[in-house]
């Protein structure tokens, strides 16, 4: 996975509105018209714009005591200087104005307010609705120079624009960094004011007022009706952030061409005004943005605040993901980011290359994708569904390079529960590309540093202990989603794999593992499935009869019922009843010796034998609701989100969360032509499987081939009347030995209840000799040598005799007795 960073720089332009333009010994944080500040000298003294917060303490103590009030933060998006939280007594809310009073709270943090005093009070206009009324005064700069409100320029397409546009120019004398004289930025930089009316016909209600003005509304106030004040606080403590700090928004060049800001920032304009407007670091923005700023004219790009201290002007921003994928990838899809949060929980995001992007609905690229429908992984090569300058470039979510994504963000307790989640479409940068391996040595090293020559190069914005620490933070939200998900009662059957080691000049293998599917991949796996549920919600309740989703069918009940019978006869207590009984079952450890987990997947692969293939859908087509589950995952809905360069499936579901989230106008496609879709997307995904799993049979004759004979230990799996089937347990492999091809004086089957048993006489080499017996029975252990055949790429299992003479060459079955309904079902997405 790779990690990208934003620094998101928030400068205020000027001083916010309620308050005095001169900075007091308290800085900015003096209570709005504060007039005895004014003359004290701060020079020499970092001052703070904002009110230091209270301690839990004393916000505890002034709770108890009535002194202090709270509630959730209001922020009114029209009027942005003006924000709510509700009053206890149940009467007119009490009225925030303007951002310092806010103290970097944002809408919908819980806080805690003080009131001020009544003479600060907000008047009310008669005619002028509770929430939408203008303060008693204003200070002599409005908000705008704080970067709530949009600039002229930015203003198309918004249609709840504010009335009055203030625009502030800077001089050179202005702090560049966020480190300079704060006065100097906040007053003495401002050169010119000007104030743009959208509708001249309309009064300037936000027009500052003049001191004669202020002073006899002041004086005026203590004479009008207490109904006639609303109650006005500032905000002192933020007890719980609800806000996630990120914005989607717009970036672009600053107007002042020759000033020092334009040669080190852009200006982000959030979507929502309500956030504050972000100084944007230039070394964090797309490399060509300088140069070609109108190609990013439509795009949306989310910053997100994590520090905003009281004695900055600047709120500062980052973005940090990175990919974990197997060691020769080319084509990534998917990217992780994980970032703690003040209040321990963690903001998480999973970030999908946005295949969508590059294939035009109804282009020729898009029908030769759809034809293909998936990528197919042979074990030397990979043919790809897109072309691969898509696959492995621009799509690909290659390390320190901007690519295009599609985001689900949640945040997330230490647990893994959601408390907030959010879609949209973003720009990453990758700092690093992990393999499963760095991410596993990261995962057992949890506080030791990773030698910097066994990791991929990291971008210099980051170090490898960020990288280590976001990997650290993922295992453990991933390790409480996964118990949870079998908690829920989700079902896993996983069967062996091989992965090779091939020759880099000839292609050949060379050698050969079982694959270990380890803490890295089931890291990847829990938040690629969280994404997959979460939009699959998504797009249903968007498009409830357009939406593509993936079900999977319940078990053949006779089938697995006959299992639950046999395992009880062999004294192994199987619970089939559900998804999580069975998965519980399996999980057990049968017996205490060396082949306990040789049991336990012979056990997985008989239970895969009735199992379904889960299926691609289109809502719209099934009418029973309770067909959309997802039995293996235990679910309602689920669908495939995460792999849209190899999956077409997935590029489908992306095109339909655009529409979902207003991106691209809905689908005009009819249910039944999805289905359509769904049902070749099906096909050939269970072809790819059957190529991929050919492909690994052929590679693994190559290699007994050139390295055999190779000898094993293996575990009877299934036992028929004239043939059983054999776990090669050191290689993972399936082999079927017929009776006929064995020098045997005869053999028998029989049933003892449902446990199937053949009994072998073989004819011995010595005439002399009495003819040995073996029973055939499941879990039974036989010794077995794999050796090549001539002339043909394929190869035969030794079965060893009983005793020390000889072994017999059997010739491998490469098709399933489809009479013995052995047909293996699809065992995990």
């Amino acid at each position: 996975m790779s990690h990208p960073d934003y620094r998101l720089n928030l400068r205020p332009l000027g001083t916010p509105r309620g308050v005095s333009s001169v900075v007091g010994p308290h800085g900015f944080g003096a209570s709005p018209g504060d007039k005895k500040s004014k003359n004290k000298s701060t020079r020499g003294k970092k001052r703070s714009i904002f009110e230091t917060y209270m301690s839990k303490e004393a916000v505890s103590e002034g709770l108890k005591r009535g002194a202090l009030i709270q509630g959730v933060l209001r922020i009114n998006p029209k009027k942005f200087h003006e924000a709510f939280i509700p009053s206890p007594d149940g009467d007119r809310d009490i009225f925030i104005d303007g951002v310092v009073a806010r103290n970097r709270a944002l809408n919908g943090d819980l806080v805690v307010v003080k009131l001020l005093p009544e003479e600060q009070w907000k008047v009310i206009k008669p005619e002028s609705n509770d929430k939408e009324t203008e303060p008693a005064y204003e200070s002599d700069l409005p908000e705008e120079l704080c970067g709530h409100h949009l600039p002229q320029q930015a203003l198309k397409g918004f249609n709840d624009s504010p009335d009055v546009i203030v625009e502030a120019q800077f001089g050179d004398s202005d702090s560049e960094d966020g480190h300079g004289d704060t006065q100097n930025v906040l007053v003495d930089g401002v050169e010119k004011l000007s104030v743009r009316s959208q509708d001249k016909g309309k009064e300037d209600a936000n027009a500052p007022v003049t001191k004669d003005e202020s002073t006899s509304m002041s004086q005026d106030t203590k004479a009008l009706s207490e109904k006639s004040l609303q109650k006005s606080a500032k905000v002192v403590y933020i007890l719980e952030k609800k806000h996630s700090r990120a914005a989607t928004g717009i970036l672009k060049l600053l107007a002042d061409k020759n000033s020092e800001l334009f040669r080190k920032y852009a200006l982000f304009s959030p979507s929502d005004h309500r956030v504050p407007r972000i100084y944007v670091p230039l070394k964090d923005c797309p490399q060509d943005f300088v140069t070609r700023p109108k190609d990013y004219a439509n795009t949306l790009f989310i910053c997100r605040i994590v520090d905003w201290k009281e004695d900055s002007n600047f709120a500062l921003g980052k973005d940090c993901i990175f990919t974990i994928d197997p060691s020769t990838a080319r084509d990534l899809d998917d990217a992780l980011s994980c970032r703690p949060l003040a209040d321990g929980t963690f903001e998480v995001g999973v970030h999908i290359a946005d295949v969508s992007y590059f294939v035009p609905e109804g282009s020729h690229l898009d029908k030769v994708a759809a034809d293909r429908a998936t990528s197919v992984y042979l074990v030397q090569k990979v043919v790809p569904m897109l072309p691969r300058l898509l696959c492995e470039e621009l799509c690909s979510l290659n390390p320190m390079t901007d690519k295009l994504t599609f985001s689900v963000i949640w945040t997330l307790t230490p647990e893994g529960k959601i408390l907030k989640e959010w879609f949209g479409r973003t720009i990453i940068r990758s700092c690093t590309k992990l393999s499963y391996e760095h991410a596993q040595s990261m995962i057992e090293s949890p506080s030791e540093k990773i030698p910097e020559e066994e990791l991929p190069p990291i971008s210099p914005e980051h170090s490898s202990e960020e990288v280590h620490q976001a990997v650290l933070n993922l295992h453990r939200i991933a390790k409480q989603l996964r118990q949870q998900r079998f908690v829920d009662g989700a079902l896993r059957l996983d069967q062996l794999k091989l992965a090779f080691i091939l020759d880099s000049e000839t292609g050949l293998p060379q050698g050969c593992h079982i694959y270990e599917y380890r803490d890295s991949n089931k890291l990847v796996e829990e938040f690629m499935l969280l994404a997959n549920m979460a939009v699959a919600h998504k797009v249903y309740r968007a498009f409830p009869e357009q939406a593509l989703l993936r079900r999977h069918p319940p078990p053949q009940m006779k089938m697995l019922n006959d299992l639950v019978e046999f395992c009880d006869q062999m004294g192994l207590s199987m619970d089939a009843s559900s998804a999580g009984a069975l998965n519980k079952s399996l999980t057990k450890i049968f017996g205490d010796d060396k082949y306990s987990l040789a049991r336990k997947e012979v056990l997985t692969n008989m239970y895969s034998r009735p199992m379904q293939m889960a299926l691609y859908f289109c809502s719209g087509v099934l009418q029973d609701q309770a067909q959309f589950r997802h039995y293996a995952l235990n679910v309602p809905l689920y669908t495939h989100f995460t792999s849209p360069i190899r999956r077409f499936a997935d590029v489908m579901v992306h095109r339909l969360l655009a529409a979902a989230l207003g991106y691209r106008e809905q689908l005009e496609v009819e249910p039944h032509a999805l289905q359509k879709q769904a049902d070749h997307c099906n096909d050939r995904r269970m072809a790819s499987k059957r190529v991929q799993e050919l492909s690994a049979s052929l590679f693994f004759a190559v290699l007994v081939k050139e390295s055999g004979p190779l000898e094993s230990e293996a575990m009877v799996m299934g036992v028929l009347n004239q043939a059983f089937d054999v776990l090669v347990l050191r290689y993972g492999v399936q082999k079927r030995i017929y009776c006929n091809a064995l020098a045997l004086r005869s053999y028998h089957f029989q049933k003892v209840g449902k446990k199937p048993e053949l009994t072998l006489i073989w004819e011995p080499k010595d005439p002399e000799q009495e003819p040995a017996r073996q029973v055939i029975t499941i879990f039974s252990l036989v010794e077995v040598v794999l050796q090549a055949e001539a002339a043909v790429l394929k190869y035969s299992a030794i079965l060893k005799q009983p005793g020390p003479e000889g072994s017999l060459a059997l010739e491998e079955d490469e098709e399933e007795d489809e009479e013995e309904g052995e047909s293996h079902g699809a065992l995990k997405d």
